[in-house]
């Protein structure tokens, strides 16, 4: 039996040529994508669209820090949230996890592993999975 395909994801990253090819690989697994490129409208996205996935590049807010996840949470508490980050340290990788995030993949290796996070994502929401989260 084939899992049912997300309807859509909200992608939201600053740097276009990145988000390009993300969104090549997002589109094997979701129906939509809808790329932004900032905060706002990364927020505005999410309680328009209600997107099953929120991708998000960690350093989209202007002012560092992650009060954006807390925001993306309180629009949606169901949104599956997969953070992307240049940043390789385990304490970021922890703070945006302790945020809110449901996971957590390095831009080096989107590649091999923004895939795998969205369906740990997808068998999250569907509540038949208790993995633990996917940190690259």
């Amino acid at each position: 039996m084939t899992e049912p395909a997300l309807s859509c994801v909200l992608l939201a990253d600053s740097h276009q040529a990145l988000s390009e090819g993300v969104r090549g690989l997002l589109e094997t697994a979701f129906a939509t994508v809808v790329m932004v490129a900032d905060e706002a409208s990364l927020l505005e996205g999410a309680s328009r669209l209600l997107p099953d996935v929120a991708v998000v590049d960690l350093s989209l807010a202007r002012h560092g820090g992650l009060g954006w996840l807390r925001s993306l949470r309180e629009r949606g508490p169901d949104l599956g949230v997969i953070v992307l980050s240049v940043h390789d340290e385990s304490t970021v990788r922890d703070a945006a996890l302790e945020a809110g995030a449901d996971a957590f993949v390095l831009k080096r290796a989107i590649a091999t592993d923004l895939l795998p996070a969205v369906e740990y994502v997808r068998t999250r929401r569907l509540g038949s999975s208790r993995r633990e989260r996917p940190e690259a």
